[in-house]
């Protein structure tokens, strides 16, 4: 992943036989695909991996539930197929996730779910325990053969309340079933992205740079950090921008043979609440309910605080989503809706987040009803030059297939054949996973004199990369940081094998710092004077980057910079003393 590498041999080989736009988790997807059938494959991604909708998903990874509402039956059954195969291929992050439908009425939603189901113009409405039965059955249906988890249950009103006795009493039942979720998303797009650069020397990729096209004709990479231009001719390019596919189209066709828009993406809005009350009133179950408009909300455990949304709401620029205040103010209320006696504190928001699903282009009234499906078009310009295979549409949990399907068109399309399949290919840290967690632990953690505590911080966060990881900070002198999980040389081996050009990179996308709320002041300082350190950037580099990543963290993520001094290591009486006096 070292930039000056990629960007020397396209200047000595500019042919390639793909060129990907959009290094989001379905762009990732398709890269490793391509790489690993040997062909020669460019990704461009204009921020960085995974930084778009790749990074504001909910966490799940599920069938969705809520689809066959539509009728998207072959949506639900891909999608839990490949739901299953992540908790095979991504154990360290992707685990099984109890879900508890709290339940309010009987036979409500039926008349709705039966017109919806036929395509025909109605609100949604609340579901009852009936349509949610049939829903469920159909689910462990689907699901039969692999039987990866346990099949659903309901409880009455006395057994629900029993165990969550925070939950609404005006509940009749409720029902539990099991998807997954994710801890680590973006850390995952890392992995499958150093997968598809290993398969092949003929795999490259550049985040913060743009794929250009010329008057001419010819395409340009225009790299946004050093600022060079290099042509690259590819036979086919590939559009896996997501929400951004029609601004896209339009840098690589001329004015004269715009293509007609393919997207129509709607945001969904998700906070992210410090508050122990809630956490345990949970019990460690994600409360998959209805909030009293019919809109479907979450609410689970994430990484020590509780994840809670979303909306979905019709946007037009992707580039400026963020959750507003009327979002914010619909998701506490929903909040309050199925858990009344809990109060959340402003100051307990702890992060914020919002993304753009990357829908088909619809005039449906009803954001809830635009199919979740995807497919790809291919697109040939009238002017000449490589068609470009747009992915249109797709949700997290398929990124997969996904991938494959794009792959496989790609192939057919420069008459090569696949030769390695990835349904049963482990990702990065899922690799040669151990049947026994803690003796590997154990003998990992003694070989490198780490503690055990230490080492299962690293395999958190790296699945079984974690013992490189520990054999780096062991290789040599490390020092402590504020956050006290974290070290300088843990960071070093991330900024320097990562692609990390930006603050944001690490303390956002590489790291869960940010988005757990356990970013501080002091931490953010300190890990931007070790990447000032690493890029040898100037005093004045290192001021416009801290105030980048400030604006950045206060405009997109509601955390001000007096949140994160909150967040600060109190000192001592006696280091206050000693600093003064010194």
């Amino acid at each position: 992943m070292k930039r000056e590498e990629n960007l020397d041999g396209l200047r000595q080989s500019p042919k390639v036989d793909v060129c990907i736009i959009g290094g989001g988790i379905n762009g990732i997807s398709v890269f490793r695909e391509l790489a690993l059938q040997g062909l020669n494959v460019l990704l461009i991604e204009k921020h960085d991996y995974c930084s778009g909708a790749s990074s504001a998903l909910s966490r799940m990874v599920h069938g969705g539930l809520r689809y066959l509402e539509n009728g998207e039956f072959k949506l639900v059954q891909e999608s839990l197929i490949e739901r299953d195969r992540l908790l095979r291929n991504a154990p360290h992050y992707v685990a099984p996730l109890p879900t508890t439908v709290p339940v309010f009425d009987i036979f409500s939603g039926l008349g709705n779910g039966i017109v919806r189901f036929l395509g025909l113009s109605r609100r949604p409405s609340r579901r009852g325990a009936v349509a949610i039965k049939a829903g469920l059955s159909i689910y462990d249906f689907l699901t039969r053969k692999r039987a990866l988890m346990p099949r659903h249950q309901f409880r009455g009103r006395r057994a629900t309340l029993a165990k969550w006795p925070r939950l609404n009493p005006d509940i009749k039942s409720s029902a539990t079933y099991f998807d997954a979720w994710v801890s680590h998303p973006e850390r995952l797009g890392i992995e499958l992205l150093q997968d598809g650069l290993l398969a092949t020397s003929g795999a490259m990729a550049l985040n913060y740079a743009e794929l250009r096209r010329t008057e001419n004709g010819q395409y340009h990479v225009e790299d946004q950090i050093g600022g060079a231009s290099v042509a690259v001719e590819p036979a086919l390019i590939i559009n896996a921008t997501g929400g951004w596919i029609d601004i896209a189209n339009q840098t690589l066709f001329s004015p004269e043979a715009q293509p007609a828009p393919l997207m129509g993406g709607t945001k969904g809005s998700h906070l992210i609440i410090d508050n122990a009350e809630l956490r345990d009133a949970l019990a460690d179950h994600m409360i998959y309910y209805e909030n009293e408009d019919g809109r479907i909300c979450i609410l689970f455990p994430y990484l020590g605080k509780v994840l809670v949304g979303s909306t979905d709401i019709r946007v037009d620029d992707p580039e400026t989503v963020r959750c507003e205040t009327d979002e914010r103010d619909y998701i506490l209320q929903s909040l309050a809706f199925v858990l009344p006696d809990i109060t959340i504190r402003p100051e307990q928001i702890v992060f914020q987040f919002s993304g753009v699903r990357p829908l088909p282009a619809s005039t449906d009234s009803f954001t809830g009803r635009i199919p979740r499906d995807h497919f790809c078009t291919v697109l040939e310009p009238s002017e000449g030059g490589p068609p470009v295979l747009c992915m249109i549409g797709g949700k997290w949990t398929t990124f997969r297939s996904f991938g494959e399907l794009a792959a496989d068109m790609a192939l057919e399309r420069l008459g090569r054949r696949r030769r390695v399949a990835t349904t049963d290919r482990p990702i990065g840290g899922g690799r040669a996973f151990p049947a026994d967690t803690s003796v590997w632990l154990s003998q990992v953690a003694s070989g490198k004199g780490f503690s055990g505590a230490r080492m299962a911080e690293l395999f958190a966060r790296y699945g079984m990369d974690a013992e490189a990881i520990a054999g780096f900070i062991a290789a040599g002198p490390d020092a402590a940081l504020p956050h006290a999980s974290y070290s300088v040389r843990e960071l070093q081996v991330l900024i320097r094998d990562e692609a990390v050009e930006h603050l944001e990179d690490l303390l956002l996308r590489r790291t869960t710092l940010a988005v757990s709320g356990e970013l501080s002041l002091d931490m953010t300082d300190a890990v931007l004077d070790l990447l000032a350190q690493e890029k040898r950037w100037t005093p004045g580099h290192r001021a416009s980057e801290r105030h980048r990543f400030l604006t950045l963290l206060n405009e997109r993520h509601g955390v001000g910079e007096d949140m994160l001094s909150a967040r600060n290591e109190p000192r001592s009486t006696e280091c206050d003393t000693t600093a003064k006096s010194g």
